[in-house]
């Protein structure tokens, strides 16, 4: 558990998943270290689906978090960078596997356009398997660029039609924890 100063801090809802190896055990070790350079307020479920961009990969276990920090947009971005090439990862192709991805979603309410960094992350509004569980956590947090709230996204995008998602096999898989002896299959559909 960690102190957070609510009133002070910047807040980061970020993006993890991981497709390589012990997936678990990555999002786990990913949270051990952005516990270090922040808090973790809120956790979503962890989910699993099929890749995105690159589909002939393994599936992915994904949850949101929210990330209260001290730090800058920029500062929270090498931070990042600096745990994924900690952890192991490689980046050799864009949407290839990963032991680790890191995603800055929203800060705060910042509209940031750099060479760098770009939030709100650009494509995160086409994204189910990043909406599904930031909706989780943030659901009435409103998109800086869309003026729209995450839940409101999610209903449109889940009106639009799909190439590379089957909710019919999405999976949640727990609730806050990574401990979990089995897997659990919902409708996305029907998420509140």
């Amino acid at each position: 558990k960690c102190i957070s100063f609510t009133k002070y801090m910047n807040k980061a809802y970020l993006l993890i998943g991981s497709n390589i190896g012990n997936r678990k055990l990555y999002l786990l070790e990913a949270k051990h270290f952005l516990n270090v350079i922040g808090c973790i307020a809120k956790a979503s479920s962890i989910y699993e689906t099929a890749a995105w961009g690159k589909t002939n990969q393994a599936t992915f276990l994904n949850q949101a978090l929210l990330l209260e920090t001290v730090l800058t947009a920029n500062e929270l971005l090498n931070n990042i960078l600096g745990i994924e090439e900690k952890m192991g990862r490689k980046r050799l192709e864009q949407y290839g596997s990963r032991i680790i991805d890191i995603d800055i979603l929203l800060f705060n309410d910042d509209v940031i356009n750099t060479p760098t960094l770009t939030v709100p992350h650009p494509a995160m509004i086409n994204r189910s398997f990043t909406l599904i569980p930031l909706a989780e956590i943030a659901s009435n947090i409103v998109h800086p660029v869309y003026n729209k709230t995450i839940q409101v996204l999610l209903k449109e995008l889940n009106q639009k039609p799909f190439q590379n998602w089957d909710y019919n096999n999405a999976k949640l898989l727990a609730s806050q924890s990574l401990d979990f002896p089995q897997m659990v299959r919902i409708n996305y559909r029907q998420l509140k």
